[in-house]
């Protein structure tokens, strides 16, 4: 049995454990092994008193940077970076097998087509693992084995362009990608390029589709992404210029809704968006910004889906790059790298604001946290 990473925390998944209390989950948390951290952290929720707290700690992989989950619990991938001068420069997907303790055992791996693979999502079939990486701009597809294990990347695309921010955008850097809810599509925010582009996911090829790519304002760095409950609307975070773009679905093409600020207009100094969440119930969005150190929070209209901006919320943090929502909207967990700390909202049920529960957990650089 291997075990993993050692790193900076980037990546929190949670499932459900095998305790009578279904209210008691798991969480395992990716970090960057360059900045401090450890490897994947397994840490414990209670999810009706907001406590967390650190269980195990899995060594021996570098910068595990983003996770996830499989549909069916049993298997976990993993982004990585090589360790050493003897393997293939740029990274590694890794896949480990779900111990019924929770413990990790490593699968295999494959190589990422690309250098600083960031992000990692797995079709809600469980079939597949697409990533991407943001130093090469790339994006492959991998197929997985009954057992969990990957298969050799069967598709990758290779981005071109840049934007005018000539110190972020001088080359294409992909920086998230995400399978639609029925696994035809994946979608993939391109910060160097402005753009996040579509793809047809076809016997194991990503095909650029009719629509190939929806544009945001040149210089605004897409990052990340969510989707509406409805899945009629996509809400693009963008790291370089803190705004919020919206495309809303039309027949089979995707428009321009709405682009709003996720910053007061009082504030001046430099800040830039990393994570963005809608809530379960599709009322609220929330994104994150780093500088700003803050969750902005936006009201959903229900017949437009445009944004309402409401408030901004401190993180009590330095730098909350990646943060989660739990699945019964209760609960926002945050993930500030710099400060080195993971803390826990209580979401108001009325009004969708996140409360400081003061409940909160020091983990080395902490950077992305996902409830499943």
């Amino acid at each position: 049995m291997n075990k993993i990473l050692t790193g900076l925390i980037l990546c929190v998944l949670f499932f459900p454990a095998s305790s009578q209390e279904d209210l008691i989950q798991k969480i395992y948390v990716g970090t960057y092994t360059s900045e401090g951290a450890e490897g994947i952290y397994l840490c414990r929720f209670d999810g009706t008193t907001g406590e967390i707290s650190l269980e195990k700690t899995f060594k021996g992989v570098e910068d595990p940077s983003f996770l996830t989950i499989s549909p069916d619990r049993k298997h976990l991938f993993a982004v990585t970076r090589a360790s050493s001068e003897n393997e293939k420069p740029g990274g590694y997907v890794n896949a480990y097998r779900i111990q019924p303790d929770g413990e990790l055992e490593f699968i295999n791996k494959q190589i990422s087509h690309g250098a600083g693979p960031c992000h990692v999502d797995v079709s809600p079939n469980g079939k597949y693992v697409a990533i991407a990486t943001y130093s090469s701009g790339t994006t492959s597809l991998y197929g997985v084995n009954e057992d969990g294990s990957l298969k050799p990347a069967s598709s990758t695309i290779v981005n071109q362009g840049s934007g005018p921010d000539k110190a972020r955008q001088s080359a294409p850097h992909a920086h998230s990608i995400r399978f639609s809810r029925d696994g035809s599509q994946a979608f993939s925010a391109d910060l160097g390029t402005d753009q996040l582009n579509i793809f047809d996911v076809k016997k194991g090829e990503l095909i650029p589709a009719r629509q190939p790519f929806v544009k945001m304002a040149p210089g605004a760095g897409p990052r990340h992404f969510d989707f509406h409950p409805n899945n009629k609307v996509i809400y693009v975070i963008n790291e370089l210029n803190s705004t919020i773009t919206s495309f809303k679905k039309n027949g089979k093409t995707w428009e321009e809704l709405q682009t709003i600020s996720t910053l007061p207009e009082d504030f001046t100094k430099r800040s830039y968006c990393a994570d963005i969440h809608v809530s379960p119930d599709g009322r609220y969005l929330y994104g994150s910004n780093r500088g700003h150190n803050s969750i902005a929070v936006f009201k959903i209209d229900n017949s437009t889906q445009m944004l309402e901006w409401q408030t901004s919320v401190s993180t009590e943090g330095d730098w909350p790059r990646n943060f989660v929502l739990s699945p019964d909207g209760k609960f926002m967990l945050v993930a500030n790298q710099k400060s080195g700390n993971i803390v826990v909202f209580t979401i108001n049920k009325e009004t969708g604001l996140p409360v400081f529960s003061g409940k909160e957990l020091a983990l080395p650089s902490p950077v992305c946290l996902d409830f499943l």
